[in-house]
């Protein structure tokens, strides 16, 4: 297809996009690189090469186990949830149903509150003052902690649900407006229930926007350290102590070698995910096919 181009478009082209390239290739890549050689020294200056030292250090510190754990299990939870729930909306927002557009707009509107509102919101309802102990206290029950106990996980899940939910419900939404009508119409004649048509219509046609979703859901899980972090600072309860506090606590103390390395594994990390996903989709894809 670049052959029918001339080599003057080519330039042009190459121009254009060179501002951005040239920005990723310094603010992004350069950085990234430098990151994975610093891994395996001891020293940012005149170091010697340990190879992978500061790696086996770092898996056997008992902070950062506890941050993997918690990371994982806040991700295991929260991306199923968001996903399932979102698309459980998405297919109610596809009906004729009255307020459609006023039910949209209202999902959407946590993704441009502010994340300072959303804390003091959230901080309303779960503080050991709030709504939830103020209920709880009509009913002569004990009012909880609910951000100093195992229980802030949960608030946690449900601060990324509502922020991310709107979100995935429009993705799904556009995934299933691009569906042909026929086929359900086809269905509707050959007798097929409301499950038959959902996984052999929607699920199949759905497929590549849910893996979409996924991997964008997978990558915002990783980034709810700003909620975490207004909500109970640089050291919350040991439940919801993520990788994301484990990175910004090594930053704080300057130490670049846990700082780095944490760094590199996570972004191997999450690489494998995104990989897997991908290939288990290009999969299904082929069983589908065949």
């Amino acid at each position: 297809m670049l052959s029918r181009f001339s080599i003057k478009d080519k330039i042009v082209a190459l121009l254009l996009i060179a501002p951005s390239l040239i920005g990723i290739l310094v603010f992004y890549v350069a950085p990234f690189i430098w990151m994975v050689i610093f891994s395996f020294f001891d020293k940012p200056v005149n170091g010697s090469f340990v190879a992978f030292k500061n790696y086996i250090d770092l898996i056997g510190n008992g902070v950062y186990r506890k941050a993997l754990l918690n990371t994982a299990i806040f991700t295991g939870i929260s991306v199923p949830l968001v996903i399932i729930l979102s698309l459980i909306l998405a297919i109610l927002l596809n009906q004729k149903i009255h307020f459609k557009s006023t039910l949209r707009t209202s999902f959407i509107v946590p993704l441009v509150v502010p994340v300072a509102s959303i804390i003091l919101f959230f901080e309303y309802i779960f503080d050991y003052r709030g709504v939830i102990n103020k209920i709880l206290g009509l009913f002569s029950s004990n009012p909880i902690d609910w951000l100093n106990s195992p229980f802030a996980m949960a608030v946690v899940i449900v601060i990324y649900v509502w922020k991310n939910l709107g979100y995935n419900m429009i993705l799904f939404l556009a995934g299933l407006q691009g569906i042909p009508k026929e086929y359900y119409e086809a269905a509707d004649i050959d007798g097929a229930g409301p499950l038959t048509k959902f996984f052999n219509i929607t699920t199949v046609y759905l497929m590549p926007t849910t893996f979409f979703v996924i991997i964008i859901s997978i990558i915002n899980s990783f980034k709810v350290f700003k909620e975490v972090y207004l909500l109970s600072g640089s050291y919350p309860h040991e439940s919801i102590y993520m990788l994301q506090h484990y990175l910004n606590n090594m930053f704080s103390k300057l130490d670049y070698h846990k700082l780095v390395t944490s760094a590199v594994l996570m972004a191997v990390v999450l690489y494998l995910i995104i990989f897997i996903v991908f290939r288990i989709q290009k999969r299904i894809e082929r069983y589908i096919e065949g």
